[in-house]
């Protein structure tokens, strides 16, 4: 399947709150034992896709993910249909290279580089 839906994320400002919040709430592991403090969720099923919790910067969100190739070409193409960049390529060392834009109506989508 080209594009695949990878990872999911729920993100707000105080990310102490919420991972413990959805930990309870569902019975999902989560270990946020890393320099950013970004909660790798574990639900303990070998069904669905990964995703974590973490602080963000500005308003609470939740995003979903989408592997692509190439994200300055999935960001151009985005924007040719009306998207907007809200951040550039990005690595986050040792993790994951990704960049956001906001769909026509606003939505916040991730792309993660595959």
């Amino acid at each position: 399947m080209p594009n695949p839906v990878v990872h999911w994320e729920i993100s707000g400002p105080n990310a102490q709150v919420l991972q413990p919040f959805y930990e309870q709430l569902f019975g999902w592991k989560i270990d946020a034992d890393n320099p950013y403090q970004y909660g790798m969720v574990d639900t303990l099923s070998s069904e669905g896709i990964a995703g974590g919790i973490g602080p963000g910067e500005g308003p609470n969100r939740v995003t979903i993910y989408v592997q692509v190739p190439d994200l300055q070409a999935a960001l151009d193409k985005a924007e040719s249909l009306g998207a907007k960049t809200v951040m550039e390529p990005t690595e986050i060392p040792g993790a994951v290279t990704m960049a956001m834009f906001t769909d026509p109506e606003g939505n916040v989508m991730g792309i993660i580089k595959g």
